[in-house]
């Protein structure tokens, strides 16, 4: 799942994206600014605030950062390195890795001391990154990171009660639809099976609605909808899986009923597939992130319609969320730098920088309320949906839960197993990976 793996007031949750995009080779890099002033100009300058906690720190003499970043968002960090060099005088290399092969490459090139010194990654990968000791605590900021950002994000970027990350932005999906096959997008999914029987027709392969039915990530909904759980205690308890509970099998009883209107096996869905048929008008309504946001605009024009997820069983759906946040190298020899880094490239107008150039959904409160963002019907719909999100659990634990409930989905959905059964199967294997060999 590379794609996977795009909220305060406005995304409280019981807490994405995250579903992130494929990098490109580590040597793919660009180095921006020099260093010519002192730490003293270099902390002061660009109207810093003297009373924020930047103004506590400074850079350390000959500081130079390496940042990893996706591909996909490569233009963001390019702009945003150039500004920080400019206000802290510290050069920047940007190296192209997938958010999601992050920590592993830390965990891989911290020790030797080949590794980037600010990284971004998907919270879901947080625990792992903390249990293996590579990355620094949020000290410094975190008062203004707790103050400026979501309590979803805030949740995201903290394991085991303390602040490590920067949280940047969010993630979660939402329904796509095309106007010009629907005057609106539907309230619940009996609305979207009535329409898809009308409009459904496998031998001209043309459907009502598609997403990646044997993908837990965006079939979250037909699990939490009425109260089924991943692991208990928010998330946090490995040994309460409520996969199989009982509110998780009412959901279920709307993914079945779904395959009348999406009647193909599992595999035969998938980005690239789903991509072309809803660009071409064959797929009315799609379940995706913003991710798919641009190409979706160019493709389909003013027909393009996001709306939150449809209702589940007469309650409104809960859809899984990632936090995608920065997070400082244990190993690097700048920490000061590194942590000015990650503050600066997180905060409310690099945020709002991000949500032009690629669509992100903020996590900074001010940005949530801006116009630029309040006033994008589309964004706002992804913002209005993650208001009823969970984060992705960040324990360790979190890692051997992906295959076997990848494996229940398409039993239930190719071979019409019966939930609760292969939902049960599925807990079971993921208790046994749990107390025997470590997440991986």
């Amino acid at each position: 799942m590379n794609k996977l793996m795009t909220l305060a007031a406005v995304f409280s949750m019981t807490v994405s994206l995250t579903a992130c995009g494929p990098g490109n080779d580590a040597s793919n890099s660009t180095n921006y600014g020099t260093t010519n002033t002192s730490k003293e100009s270099a902390a002061n300058g660009g109207g810093t605030d003297t009373g924020s906690a930047s103004a506590q720190i400074t850079p350390e003499d000959g500081a130079a950062l390496t940042v990893w970043e996706s591909k996909e968002e490569r233009a963001f960090t390019e702009q945003i390195a150039k500004q920080f060099t400019q206000k802290y005088n510290v050069p920047v290399k940007i190296e192209e890795v997938a958010p999601s092969d992050q920590v592993t490459k830390l965990s891989q090139d911290g020790p030797s001391g080949l590794a980037a010194d600010v990284a971004v990654i998907p919270h879901d990968n947080l625990g792992k990154a903390v249990a293996a000791s590579l990355i620094l605590p949020n000290d410094v900021f975190t008062e203004e990171t707790k103050k400026n950002n979501t309590e979803a994000a805030i949740t995201g970027a903290t394991f085991d009660g303390e602040l490590f990350g920067y949280p940047r932005s969010a993630e979660t999906y939402a329904l796509y639809y095309n106007k010009s096959l629907l005057k609106e997008a539907p309230k619940s999914f009996d609305d979207v099976l009535a329409f898809s029987k009308t409009f459904t027709d496998k031998s001209k392969n043309k459907y009502g609605i598609m997403w990646e039915v044997g993908n837990l990530y965006f079939n979250y909904m037909f699990i939490a909808s009425t109260g089924g759980y991943l692991f208990g205690d928010n998330g946090t308890n490995k040994d309460d899986i409520g996969l199989n509970s009982a509110q998780a099998i009412e959901s279920l009883k709307a993914f079945v009923k779904m395959k009348e209107a999406l009647p193909i096996k599992s595999g035969d869905i998938n980005p690239d597939i789903k991509r072309s048929l809803f660009n071409s008008g064959d797929v009315a309504m799609d379940i995706n992130g913003p991710w798919e946001l641009a190409g979706y605009k160019e493709a389909l024009g003013d027909n393009l319609g996001v709306a939150p997820l449809p209702a589940v069983e007469g309650k409104t759906a809960t859809s899984f969320s990632g936090i995608k946040i920065y997070c400082v190298n244990a190993y690097t020899q700048y920490p000061n730098a590194a942590k000015l880094y990650a503050e600066f490239a997180s905060g409310k107008d690099a945020q709002l920088l991000l949500n032009k150039l690629v669509g992100s959904i903020p996590t900074n409160k001010e940005v949530l309320e801006d116009a630029q963002v309040k006033n994008d019907p589309y964004i706002s719909a992804f913002a209005e949906q993650a208001k009823n999100s969970q984060p992705m659990p960040s324990i360790p634990e979190m890692g051997n839960v992906w295959s076997p409930a990848n494996a229940a989905l398409p039993e239930i959905w190719d071979k019409n197993a019966d939930p609760k059964a292969a939902m049960d199967k599925a807990v079971q294997q993921i208790k046994d990976l749990n107390n025997g060999a470590a997440a991986q």
